[in-house]
């Protein structure tokens, strides 16, 4: 039933659409449109108008808008980046979870084009920046897994959306929420891949997820020091978990790359095939019930909890590559190297995950 003050800025918490271009992933509608059940979405309907989205954005990278100009821009958001919808229910509560270092003008460009795409779809969201500290290689996966366990201290969020701090979403119809059915990459249509997927399994860039989903496939895998390899090690997991992976169309899920040269500190993994060999049999045992970790501080800036964490180092150590070499984000070559790669045989039955998050210090 309807709540009894109805208004076209309600967002009514709702039930799942059909389907776009024969893909099959959740939207929720705006109040005006729960007058039937029957009701599909589409992102060319003419009440359109009333979810307050504009579908396809421009996306500059220039000015870098600064912190304050951000905050000015952004005057309901609370501290720690925290946003909830003034005079209605949520569609959804989501954490987004960046892991980054050494990006200041990307997270800048990302907080300036994300806090108004997701105010105008009507969330309850917390933007969480994981930070990794020192000097010693980049470990995206397991921030990620650092960012998910500190998110959840602090609220029992309905979706956690893993973003790469260098991707702008350009099309606000992709909504920032989870489907209670399995994994989302949302992620699909990348400039630097010429707007198309670059290889079946991808799962990388931008992915949603509830709670329940992350924790049955024990989270992302913490041994992927480096650049490459941990993405399609979760597109496994999601797999081995019996979940499956669901996209939204490819005209919605647009994203446009900050560009930048490679990182220091995040040179590519060598290891990363063989670490992927081994998933079938390590993803119960390598994963949030793994992690550790040294929490160095949690700060509630104006646009975004602050989280620094000390998370290890490359038990390997300093290392060089007999194999072909590409330097970070080289995708033509990656994604020919992965298409060229078979996946593992299934030996057996498949292990059962470990649904339960661990407990106690880090």
């Amino acid at each position: 039933p309807r709540p009894s003050s109805w208004s076209q800025d309600c967002c009514w918490r709702a039930g799942w659409s059909l389907s776009l271009s024969s893909v099959t992933f959740p939207i929720l509608y705006n109040a005006s449109h729960l007058c039937s059940s029957g009701t599909s979405w589409s992102p060319h309907d003419p009440e359109e108008d009333s979810l307050n989205l504009v579908g396809p954005i421009s996306v500059s990278f220039s000015p870098v808008p600064s912190l304050a100009e951000i905050v000015e821009r952004n005057p309901r958001v609370e501290p720690g980046g925290r946003y909830r919808p003034a005079r209605c229910e949520p569609r959804s509560r989501t954490a987004i979870i960046v892991p980054h270092r050494a990006r200041e003008h990307h997270l800048r460009l990302l907080l300036y084009h994300l806090h108004p795409f997701l105010q105008r779809q009507q969330l309850a969201y917390g933007i969480y920046v994981i930070h990794q500290a020192g000097n010693g290689t980049f470990n995206r996966a397991k921030l990620l897994n650092v960012g998910v366990r500190e998110a959840l201290r602090d609220e029992e969020w309905d979706c956690l959306f893993l973003h790469d701090v260098d991707l702008l979403p350009e099309n606000d119809h992709n909504l920032y929420v989870c489907d209670p059915r399995g994994p989302r990459h949302v992620a699909v249509a990348m400039n630097k891949f010429g707007y198309s997927l670059p290889y079946p399994q991808y799962f990388g860039g931008v992915s949603a997820l509830t709670p329940d989903q992350y924790l049955k496939m024990n989270g992302f895998p913490n041994e992927y020091w480096g650049w490459g390899g941990e993405d399609d090690d979760i597109a496994t997991r999601v797999r081995l978990a019996g979940m499956k992976i669901s996209r939204p169309p490819t005209s919605v899920g647009h994203y446009k790359m900050v560009k930048h040269r490679g990182d220091k500190g995040n040179e590519e993994n060598p290891h990363r095939f063989d670490l992927l060999v081994r998933t079938q049999n390590s993803w119960t045992q390598d994963g949030m019930n793994s992690l550790t970790y040294q929490l160095l501080s949690r700060e509630l800036g104006p646009l975004y909890t602050n989280i620094t964490a000390d998370i290890g180092t490359d038990p390997r150590g300093p290392r060089t590559s007999s194999g072909p070499h590409y330097p970070p984000g080289s995708s033509q070559a990656f994604r020919q190297e992965m298409l060229q790669r078979r996946p593992p045989a299934r030996p057996g039955p498949l292990p059962t995950a470990n649904h339960t998050a661990p407990h106690g210090s880090h």
